[in-house]
């Protein structure tokens, strides 16, 4: 099993953290510091809640003067060198705890840690309490020569950025977002690139249109500007959107027959299900996305449906042939319930066959 994100505070780091401090900061009292932090609450504390209770232990060996501190921090977050990334963000959670009545030097402290550490949490603080401030100095970090800081521009204001607090102004309206990422649609970086493809699939959640009409305008003008849209549109293909289908070249199936389908009729939790089908033409098959879903069964009778991908791509041939195994081991994110389950297909957003199975 994996080792828990929450480990990544441990003992070592603490002293690295104290060892720096104390270079910076003659005061400091490291031996003090590491007692707080490892205090009788520490083993049942999660991720962020270690993190906000190093920030705010940090508080209390810290000049009571916040620019002095921030100063200080500054200082010792640069000599932690780059692989400590997530543990760093102790650093911008202080920023947000502390900072917002000093708007300017905050966002300023923000940008210097979010090169070696990402700012894309504390930043959404700031948004909440000041967003046309806030994205005015955002503007200018996506002309900035740094990566980390150009994707902070994308990542940090993101409508629906996973484990973050939500943006409800941006899910209502996201102009002042897009504006960002109209600066940073042809980035140099991919990583700063894929950020712009996971706001443009947070938009599209909420303001499905404005992710339509943006992907018309900025389609094939060149490969990895399509290939940012698609990841940006995900969330719309996937719901089989028809105007997007369109637009990525995904044409109608009236040409298209499913046949051959042979479903495993019964599987064990922890087993995989087995499927094959052919799908045929009388033409060459071109472009299609296949993909199947499966409905699950949930309690009181309920049941949820998730769309699975199988392939993506141009098929110079009139015939395919498909077989898939789909797996039903125990995830965290998913909790399985016995019972009948349905399964079907979808090529280019057209469902076709489907079949009848028991999960036991």
């Amino acid at each position: 099993m994996a080792e828990p994100f929450k480990n990544l505070y441990n003992k070592e780091y603490i002293e690295l953290l104290s060892h720096n401090l104390k270079k910076h900061y003659r005061d400091f009292k490291a031996e003090d510091f590491t007692n707080a932090i490892f205090n009788d609450m520490w083993e049942n504390l999660e991720l962020k809640q270690r993190m906000r209770h190093i920030a705010l232990t940090l508080k209390l060996y810290l000049p009571d003067d916040y620019q002095e501190s921030i100063n200080i921090l500054k200082n010792t977050s640069s000599d932690i060198t780059i692989e400590y990334g997530l543990e760093n963000m102790i650093f911008q959670d202080f920023v947000e705890v502390y900072g917002l009545e000093y708007f300017d030097m905050s966002l300023d402290a923000l940008e210097h840690f979010t090169k070696t550490s990402s700012s894309e949490f504390a930043i959404r603080a700031f948004i909440l309490k000041d967003s046309s401030k806030t994205m005015s100095k955002m503007i200018e970090w996506a002309r900035s020569e740094n990566e980390h800081v150009r994707r902070l521009a994308s990542e940090g204001c993101r409508p629906r950025l996973p484990w973050a607090v939500a943006l409800p102004e941006f899910k209502k309206d996201p102009s002042k977002v897009l504006k960002i990422l109209e600066i940073l649609q042809d980035d140099k970086s991919p990583y700063v690139r894929k950020s712009v493809a996971n706001n443009l699939n947070d938009i599209s959640k909420d303001n499905p249109s404005l992710v339509i009409s943006t992907t018309k305008r900025w389609l094939k003008q060149n490969k990895e500007k399509d290939k940012l849209l698609k990841h940006g549109c995900r969330t719309l293909l996937k719901q089989s959107d028809k105007q997007i289908l369109e637009l990525f070249g995904y044409k109608d199936v009236n040409n298209i027959k499913v046949d051959n389908f042979k479903l495993q009729k019964e599987v064990k939790i922890g087993d995989s299900l087995e499927f094959s089908f052919d799908i045929n033409s009388n033409e060459n098959l071109g472009k299609l996305r296949v993909e199947y879903i499966i409905e699950f069964v949930r309690l009181k009778n309920k049941s949820s449906k998730k769309v699975f991908m199988i392939s993506d791509g141009e098929f110079n041939t009139k015939v395919k042939h498909v077989k898939k195994l789909h797996s039903f081991k125990p995830i965290t994110t998913r909790k399985y319930y016995s019972g009948e389950h349905k399964i079907y297909l979808l090529i280019n957003g057209v469902e076709f066959e489907y079949g009848v199975f028991s999960l036991k």
